[in-house]
């Protein structure tokens, strides 16, 4: 689980954020490189999800506030800068996976609610603003990946049982019968790990904490074709809680997650199973502010990625960062642009249809206190 991380510090104070500010949708247009406050949730939220939908409106859906898990959702309109209540799920969840579906509906599995480990789904709806249950997984988890594969199933791995033991278990959901079937099981038991639909339809699962909670290098990758999982190249630097990217290249950049040192980032080349350095401009990563947990990152338009927001600093006083970095493949390099209005970890980050980057909720970490947000901003590139 996320807190379970050695560099987070006992928590000694927890408070909510109330929403800021809207910005007018008539506002000037903002400068390129900067953020810009856009209107605030109903509900702080940190542990949800967010789902770009095909109208371009944007779902957040469950997550935690500071005494309870949620199934609420509501949907920001980029037209207007507003978010709206909509249909609740079926049950509270926090730590759970959202996909979109060829169809337009969103899949949200497992998690953690009233009892931990899920078993349970549910879609949304979009037409009608309402969910509605469908096959439970055969497994209960929460933590795990979900990947929506070529095919138009979603191969969900890995995760957290009921005893938050990490999984090495697998399993397909069939959209046209809304039914779950176990598929083969990665080699290594995993939560927090990243996973990334490749060009050639397999899975690349990368990192995470394995059953004995030691941070993983390892990688694997998993094949539609045979239902099964083989090891590919391992990263140089152990992570969890990192991010991943798939660039229009074909290759992918995982960023972030580094728990003592390492690289910050490091890109997987799926021609040769290998991976290499992608940290031009950056300095080795030791706990100062390369290195950073519970970011967000997002591919823009332009192919570069903005990863955005963390928790940075020493063991002794973490917290979290406003800062924002940019990566350009074209150059393996990074660097800084324009910061958060306010700094967050836990936070979601979508890319809207306008080019846009819309970042939103999360918390604020400093002081050894928590401060959970409603408030949302957007980066204009």
């Amino acid at each position: 689980m996320k807190l379970r991380l050695s560099y987070i510090v006992p928590v000694a104070v927890l408070a909510l954020a109330v929403g800021l500010p809207a910005v007018s949708a008539s506002a000037a247009p903002a400068a390129s490189g900067t953020w810009t406050l856009t209107g605030s949730m109903n509900s702080v939220r940190s542990d949800d999800t967010a789902t770009v939908l095909p109208n371009g409106e944007v779902l957040a859906a469950g997550g935690a506030t500071a005494t309870s898990t949620l199934a609420s959702a509501e949907l920001y309109n980029p037209a207007t800068g507003q978010w709206g209540l909509t249909g609740s799920m079926n049950a509270p969840r926090q730590d759970h996976t959202a996909t979109l579906l060829p169809g337009g509906k969103v899949l949200a599995a497992g998690g953690s609610g009233n009892s931990s480990a899920l078993r349970s789904a549910e879609l949304y709806n979009p037409a009608t603003g309402t969910w509605a249950l469908t096959g439970s997984m055969t497994t209960g988890r929460g933590g795990q990946t979900a990947t929506l594969l070529k095919n138009g199933e979603v191969l969900v791995a890995g995760g957290d049982d009921a005893s938050f033991d990490p999984l090495s278990s697998a399993e397909l959901y069939n959209p046209a019968t809304g039914t779950w079937a176990r598929t083969g099981s990665m080699t290594t038991s995993r939560e927090d790990q990243t996973a990334t639909l490749l060009n050639n339809g397999q899975v690349l699962v990368a990192g995470g904490v394995n059953g004995a909670g030691a941070t993983l290098a390892s990688a694997e990758l998993y094949n539609p074709a045979t239902g099964k999982w083989t090891q590919t190249g391992s990263m140089s630097t152990a992570r969890e809680t990192h991010d991943a990217t798939l660039l229009p290249d074909g290759d992918v950049l995982v960023t972030s997650g580094v728990q003592t040192s390492g690289s910050f980032s490091e890109l997987y080349h799926p021609a040769t199973g290998n991976w290499s350095a992608a940290t031009g401009g950056l300095s080795p990563c030791t706990l100062v502010r390369d290195c950073r947990f519970r970011s967000s990152a997002a591919l823009l338009g332009t192919g570069e990625v903005l990863v955005a927001g963390g928790l940075t600093g020493t063991s002794s006083n973490p917290g979290s960062t406003t800062s924002a970095m940019l990566y350009d493949p074209a150059t393996n390099a990074w660097t800084t642009t324009g910061s958060l209005n306010t700094g967050r970890i836990d936070q979601t980050e979508n890319l809207l249809a306008d080019g846009q980057v819309l970042a939103a909720g999360g918390e604020s970490f400093g002081a050894h206190a928590r401060t959970l947000l409603a408030s949302a901003e957007l980066y204009t590139p």
